[in-house]
């Protein structure tokens, strides 16, 4: 079977034909030769009409798919057209668009890949540069734009990660409900006000302000006076992610002061190992953790007390009506203000600050979590380390649409991958 008529079958080009394959730059590389059909009349690349010919310029090579390592380019003489409309221009190819020296086919090719690897590695492995294959990521990503639909998105998620050092972040917002993906990405601005620009610019008007009903995110003011003004009849929730994150926060930080004031007044390091038994949740506990955990509730250490006032709140989670959740969480944040564990009382404080917010948690019947936003901000960590970082805004948010916006491609007559 020659490598003509594979061609042909894979992708056929109207009013094109492909004609014999053959080698070049000393047998490292395959050429293909293209032909116009004689009875095919060239298209404007301005308005897209077939228009008389003009002439001919030299020969250009389009990089296509590798075929057993070897590098393929299809030759072809563009036409030059004398437009009406547009006067002369070069004829448009159905293979390539612009001034692109690879083929569409290739680039979709380089940018399949790069989800897998990072840009460099695969630009190492199929033998190009590493701007070949941001030029073919980028493409892949505005074609996905263009062409995706943000319509019935019910509950967001908005969060800010660092993408560069010197304090760049970049806001987020996310789908958390069926179908989760980054539904924009956005620089923030100076006083991280970037959701703004978020919220306006999330697909072309397709992501529709008024069908959201539900916002999680972390509780920062700005965010939340910023989505009641762009989406005022959203929900906004203060999930239990942060809220169980900031308590083992506190936990952990009174565990590590009486460890070291227990060693400095001399007494047996029994908080020693102990971080885990104290942060997770029972069911979760190893068999070593379990017996280790027994052994500290024997003592009335301060982190024990900590220990047992988290485990009394996960009954916060177990209620149904927001009534008596407050009461409970009221009840809750009065002993603990009592406890004289000062981190503790800080995160009793937060909690009264947000009351609100957190009861917010029942009213959208616990559906919906910003932990969901976390699990997507490893993944911006994921692809930034993947990267070795980034050094333009550009490329930063390229690649955090290509690798979680769940972009539509196009349909293709075969996959190379």
């Amino acid at each position: 079977m020659q490598l003509k008529t594979i061609l042909n079958h894979v992708e056929r080009h109207k009013s094109f034909v492909y004609q014999e394959a053959r080698w070049a730059d000393s047998q490292q590389a395959i050429e293909v030769p293209i032909a116009p059909r004689a009875n095919g009349q060239a298209v404007c690349s301005g308005c897209g009409e077939k228009r008389p010919g003009y002439d001919r310029l030299p020969e250009r090579r389009f990089a296509y798919v590798p075929l057993w390592q070897i590098s393929v380019f299809l030759v072809y003489a563009m036409r030059r057209v004398d437009c009406p409309a547009c006067g002369v221009k070069v004829e448009r190819v159905p293979w390539c668009d612009g001034k692109s020296q690879l083929t569409t086919t290739y680039r979709w090719f380089l940018a399949a890949w790069a989800k897998r690897l990072s840009w460099r590695g695969t630009a190492l492995a199929f033998d190009t540069s590493w701007q070949n294959v941001f030029r073919s990521v980028r493409h892949a990503v505005l074609w996905g734009l263009a062409h995706r639909g943000l319509e019935g998105i019910e509950a967001i998620g908005v969060d800010e990660v660092a993408w560069k050092k010197g304090h760049k972040y970049l806001t987020l917002v996310y789908q958390i409900d069926e179908g989760g993906q980054a539904a924009s990405v956005d620089r923030s601005g100076p006083h991280r006000g970037g959701v703004r620009g978020v919220l306006r610019g999330a697909g072309k008007g397709a992501f529709r302000q008024t069908e959201v009903r539900v916002s999680a995110e972390g509780g920062w003011k700005p965010y939340l006076k910023v989505i009641a003004a762009r989406a005022g009849q959203a929900v906004h929730v203060l999930d239990r992610f942060h809220i169980m994150q900031k308590m083992n926060g506190a936990i952990d930080e009174i565990r590590a002061g009486e460890a070291k004031q227990m060693k400095a007044d001399g007494y047996e390091p029994v908080l020693k190992h102990s971080r885990w038994c104290l942060l997770k949740r029972k069911e979760n506990l190893t068999e070593k953790q379990t017996v280790k955990l027994s052994e500290l509730l024997k003592y009335n250490l301060r982190s024990v007390r900590a220990h047992l006032l988290r485990g009394d709140f996960q009954r916060f989670w177990e209620y149904v009506s927001p009534g008596w959740a407050g009461r409970f969480l009221d009840e809750w944040c009065t002993r603990t203000m009592r406890s004289q564990l000062e981190p503790m009382k800080k995160v009793a404080r937060t909690l009264r600050s947000h009351r609100r917010l957190i009861l917010n948690w029942f009213r959208a019947k616990g559906a919906y979590s910003s932990g969901v936003v976390e699990g997507f901000n490893n993944k911006v960590k994921l692809t930034t380390r993947k990267s070795y970082g980034f050094r333009t805004y550009e490329a930063a948010q390229i690649a955090l649409y290509h690798n979680l916006g769940s972009l539509p491609e196009p349909e293709f007559t075969h996959r190379f991958w």
